[in-house]
């Protein structure tokens, strides 16, 4: 069974997998932006950067924020710093594991082979 952090937790990366997303939460997090400032930098519809911005509020990566009739953009560092326990746990143990490769290839190595006691 699936729990929700798990799900939440696939929708970042999902999120995190398409380079034009990365970099919209680039430009949101130096600073809140609308729509049109998020877009102004990127060759797609308006349909398109909204497509994005939905999978990254699906993601909890963004926030909507209204002041008036205008509507800003905020990151939302949380579920990335869930990410990114994820990543580090991962990262121990693949650290652990070629540590313990190099340490079993170093001592073959230093044993002599049926070859060399003829």
């Amino acid at each position: 069974m699936v729990n929700r952090k798990e799900v939440a937790t696939n929708r970042v990366f999902q999120a995190l997998s398409d380079p034009t997303r990365r970099k919209i939460l680039q430009r949101i997090s130096q600073e809140n932006a609308t729509v049109g400032e998020i877009a102004k930098p990127f060759r797609m519809s308006g349909p398109a950067i909204s497509k994005h911005l939905k999978i990254l509020e699906e993601a909890d990566l963004i926030t909507r924020l209204k002041d008036g009739k205008t509507r800003r953009f905020k990151l939302n560092t949380k579920p990335l710093s869930d990410a990114q326990t994820i990543i580090q746990q991962l990262t121990s143990f693949w650290i652990d594991r070629l540590t313990s490769l190099d340490t079993f290839l170093k001592t073959e190595n230093k044993r002599p082979k049926n070859n060399d006691r003829k």
